[in-house]
C-alpha cells in the first residue's frame, strides 16, 4: 500500500483508487484530486474520460502525452467553491508542483466541474487566476466619520 499522490495522506486504494478504476466521483475536489492522480499516473484514458464530452477532441490524447514526461511534486488545494455531493456545478483552484528534467514549475488554475447524472466532469479552468481586487473605501479628512459619530472624519477617528 502507498499513499495517494493527491496528498490525501490516505491510502491509495481507499483515496483515488477507486475513482480511476471507474466508480464515480462524489464530489468536484474527489475527481480533482482523482485527475491530479492519473496524471501522475500517466492514465490518459481516465483524464479523457473525466473532461466533460464537449471540451474533448482530437488532440486530447496528443495534449496529455505531453504531460508524461513529468513527474508531478504535489497538489495544493487553494479554495473550493460548491461542487459537493448536491450540487450540479463546482470549482477547485489548485497549484501542482512538477519537474521537467532538471527544470522545476507551478501549474495554478482553477478548473470548473459539472455533474452530469451521478459523474462530474472537468469542464477546463483558467490558468494563473487572478484574486478578486479588494477596495477600500477612503475617507477624506473633512467627510462625515464612516464611525456614525456625526464628527469629521478629521476630528473623530482621523486624529
Amino acid at each position: 500500500m502507498s499513499t495517494c499522490p493527491c496528498g490525501s495522506d490516505l491510502q491509495f486504494e481507499a483515496c483515488c483508487e477507486p475513482y480511476i478504476a471507474g466508480n464515480p466521483a462524489p464530489t468536484a475536489l474527489a475527481l480533482m484530486r482523482s485527475r491530479y492522480t492519473a496524471y501522475s499516473l500517466g492514465n490518459k484514458d481516465y483524464l479523457i474520460e473525466t473532461l466533460a464530452p464537449e471540451m474533448r477532441d482530437d488532440d486530447d490524447e496528443e495534449d496529455v502525452s505531453k504531460t508524461a514526461n513529468m513527474k508531478w511534486l504535489g497538489l495544493e488545494i487553494r479554495n473550493v467553491s460548491e461542487g459537493g455531493e448536491g450540487d450540479a456545478t463546482g470549482s477547485v483552484e489548485f497549484v501542482a508542483k512538477y519537474k521537467i528534467g532538471t527544470n522545476a514549475g507551478v501549474h495554478h488554475e482553477r478548473s470548473g466541474f459539472r455533474r452530469d447524472g451521478d459523474r462530474w466532469y472537468c469542464l477546463g479552468g483558467e490558468i494563473n487566476p487572478k484574486q478578486q481586487q479588494r477596495t477600500a473605501l477612503k475617507v477624506g479628512r473633512n467627510d462625515p466619520c464612516p464611525c456614525g459619530s456625526g464628527k469629521k472624519f478629521k476630528k473623530c477617528c482621523g486624529a
